[in-house]
């Protein structure tokens, strides 16, 4: 199929973006990647008036320490972020995501801040976003926010981005020591859409867990977190019998949706398998 027609704006300041999204409101889709929207403008699940590119505004793209954080402007290629090493030290979560988001291709082309803004469920940023408890940098004509990455998320392609704002960039906490991350997700083939994925973010005390956050992705409408399964490893060194814990805890807590895929049940299945898979090497086991 082809896109409906649309207009086409190529802004140079981001003055020039929130003029353009106050003239046109709803009817205006902002163009930073494209390897999402060009998808959904073919097969016509959008239909902008216009869009707004934002690919030459100076200052939305690279990655900056920041003492404490990790800052990734939105316009960062995913292929810049796959590759730096200041992302692999500091951050090695999302470092071990960026292999699994599609092909080269569209790593080549992609955003990170697209993908964030774009919050498919299925997607691996925004899970590890809120596992590593980022913070997104939105901006528009009156200024400036700082939201929370588990106050980001509003639904299925839903953010708390507002009307006139634009996601900025993504200030990411360096791993503490005394912390490990995992990431693992499976797929029907590598490059695919999750059907299960999760993002563990862990403290150790010695070989026992202590602070735990598990985030899963495409296991509901927006990054979930698993806080009473989590709880469970507090204190706890691994072993078989909390592996089973772990896997049936997660079978009440979460409530995963069907799609073509897989049902609920076989995520819930899925969940405990991310979990043994990656937490154990994690403790050494």
């Amino acid at each position: 199929m082809k896109p409906a027609p649309f207009g086409y704006a190529r802004a140079a300041t981001l003055d020039d973006v929130f003029s353009l999204l106050a003239e046109h409101g709803d009817d205006a889709k902002i163009i930073a990647g494209g390897q999402s929207l060009m998808a959904t403008l073919n097969m016509r699940l959008s239909e902008p008036e216009i869009l707004i590119d934002i690919n030459r505004i100076d200052g939305l793209a690279g990655i900056e320490d920041t003492g404490d954080t990790i800052r990734i402007g939105a316009m960062t290629r995913h292929v810049d972020v796959e590759e730096s090493h200041l992302v692999a030290t500091h951050a090695p979560m999302i470092a071990a995501a960026m292999e699994h988001i599609a092909h080269p291709a569209i790593r080549n082309r992609g955003t990170f801040g697209g993908s964030i803004a774009f919050a498919d469920p299925a997607a691996e940023l925004p899970a590890c976003a809120v596992a590593l408890e980022a913070t997104m940098h939105v901006a528009g004509k009156g200024g400036t926010r700082d939201i929370a990455a588990t106050d980001f998320f509003k639904g299925l392609y839903e953010t708390a981005v507002g009307e006139g704002e634009i996601l900025t960039a993504v200030s990411v906490p360096k791993i503490a020591a005394g912390w490990k991350s995992g990431f693992m997700e499976l797929a029907r083939r590598h490059g695919d859409y999750a059907i299960m994925g999760l993002c563990a973010h862990l403290q150790f005390d010695g070989a026992k867990f202590g602070d735990t956050r598990l985030i899963f992705f495409n296991a509901g409408d927006r990054p979930v977190s698993a806080p009473q399964t989590a709880a469970l490893l507090n204190g706890q060194s691994w072993s078989g019998e909390l592996s089973e814990k772990l896997s049936a805890s997660l079978k009440e807590e979460l409530d995963p949706p069907d799609d073509l895929n897989a049902d609920g049940p076989m995520r819930k299945h899925l969940a405990g398998v991310l979990v043994k898979r990656t937490l154990a090497p994690l403790a050494g086991a």
